[in-house]
């Protein structure tokens, strides 16, 4: 996963108060178990500590939700933040960058009274709440009352995009490129394309910059870019990079080392841009194989466990937040989620034993050029927050109609242009009018307009962010 904060806002104060300090990065107090590992229970079990993870451990904990737990499979907490130095992560003058950002949230998990086990991977589900795990002091079932899924999104590599060509060095994503340089210190070339015109890709052209590498162009298949106007704006004036619309790139070309990027406009010319070094950007996929391993339905649009309002999967107990759900927000956005979420998963763990099964939920569903809605499910008793969607295509100030089975439910218009690869939002007033056994509900867009459709199987990255 590979995404970026540049809004207001902020994680957790520094000063906030909590339980004493209980960072455990192995595994601790265990009862043996019968399949030759450990078995251990909890209140509540978080798998990731990415923003989302660590913002409901943090906020689970404070509010006494019992025994809470951390899962990360890396070595350190934080997620793909770590290894953002770029600032725009907080509020104001206390903006940070990412690392420190999410320290903020970690200090907040632990001092909260959350355990946080580092160099811990979720294998697969051993019952409908236990995870088999493996870790520094190896194998253990873990078996929790409520289990949220935080596995955040990845970006797709060179290989998963289909592109052709040989298989030299200097391919990289945008993660790949920012632990390159910021963690490793790695010379990484000396002529760069960047493949992508969101606003992570702007992110990946400071790196560059700051490692020395001057970007040669930037490419997008759309007719402008995806980023902030201000960003994309500085970037062309401070590093006079070019932007080629409308082009997609058709091939690698080079042995041992790149040494050059073949290229296809949309008039049909074709050219091979010399560089040493490509970097795929965006192009985001939910890290959702845990969620389908164990059964969860997964949504068509977003690819991620489809979620009623309540960040409740199809599996009673199992919930999912940030990047999981829609691939892929601002860390913000996500942290954001991971605090709303600890409200349903408290409820959860004082419903009573043997309480009746929930009802089926109401499905949720977009029409072209639409990509995704979340959450995208509906349930009687839960909360009220705006839906996010993402668009295949720029729509000038769109009116989205809400219908169900022939019933019109609700039109809103969006303030200015809704631009792919950055998520917009839709009120949630026209739930309390949804019929339960009324069938899907569907939200289209009228009149639509604007520039070209996407690409096949389009890319959902992060947008401008804005912190919480």
């Amino acid at each position: 996963m590979n995404t970026s904060d540049t809004g207001t806002g902020d994680g957790p104060s520094p000063g906030t108060s909590g339980r004493s300090v209980r960072s455990v990065r192995s595994v601790g107090s265990v009862k043996s178990g019968t399949t030759g590992g450990s078995r251990r229970d909890v209140d509540v079990l978080v798998v990731g500590a990415g923003p989302a993870g660590l913002a409901a451990a943090a906020r689970l904990a404070a509010l006494g939700a019992g025994r809470v737990e951390i899962l990360e499979r890396e070595r350190e907490p934080g997620g793909v933040p770590r290894h953002c130095f770029h600032r725009g992560f907080g509020t104001g003058a206390e903006s940070v960058d990412g690392p420190a950002y999410v320290g903020r949230w970690t200090a907040a998990a632990e001092r909260a009274g959350a355990r946080l086990r580092t160099g811990v991977t979720a294998l697969g589900w051993t019952g409908p709440l236990t995870l088999a795990t493996t870790g520094p002091d190896g194998p253990a079932d873990v078996t929790a009352r409520a289990v949220v899924l935080a596995t955040g999104a990845r970006e797709r590599p060179r290989a998963a995009r289909l592109v052709p060509g040989t298989r030299p060095a200097g391919v990289l994503t945008t993660g790949e490129l920012q632990q390159s340089v910021y963690l490793y210190r790695q010379d990484v070339g000396r002529r760069a394309l960047v493949v992508g015109a969101e606003q992570v890709s702007y992110h990946a052209v400071d790196t560059l910059r700051r490692a020395g590498v001057v970007p040669v162009a930037m490419v997008t298949e759309y007719d402008r870019h995806q980023a902030s106007p201000a960003h994309a704006t500085a970037t062309r004036l401070r590093y006079g990079v070019p932007l080629l619309t409308r082009t997609t790139v058709t091939g690698l070309v080079g042995h041992g080392r790149l040494a050059g990027v073949r290229l296809r406009h949309s008039d049909g010319r074709t050219t091979t841009l010399a560089c040493d070094t490509v970097v795929f950007t965006g192009d985001f996929v939910p890290e959702h194989e845990l969620a389908r391993d164990g059964g969860l339905v997964l949504d068509p649009g977003t690819r991620g466990p489809a979620v009623d309002m309540s960040f409740r999967t199809t599996r009673d107990g199992v919930f999912a937040v940030g990047s999981l759900l829609h691939a892929a927000e601002p860390a913000a956005t996500a942290a954001r989620e991971g605090v709303l979420a600890a409200v349903p998963v408290l409820a959860h763990l004082a419903s009573l034993p043997g309480a009746p099964p929930r009802a089926a939920p109401v499905p949720v569903r977009v029409d072209a050029p639409l990509r995704w809605i979340a959450p995208n499910l509906l349930a009687a008793t839960t909360a009220r927050q705006p839906f996010v969607l993402r668009t295949a295509r720029f729509l000038d100030r769109p009116v989205l109609q809400v219908a169900q089975h022939g019933r019109v439910l609700r039109h809103e218009r969006l303030r200015g242009t809704a631009v792919p690869n950055r998520t917009v939002r839709m009120s949630a007033a026209w739930v309390r009018d949804v019929d339960p056994d009324g069938g899907p509900v569907r939200v289209t867009v009228l009149g639509t307009t604007g520039g070209p459709p996407t690409p096949a199987e389009p890319p959902a990255t992060d947008e401008e962010t804005r912190a919480p």
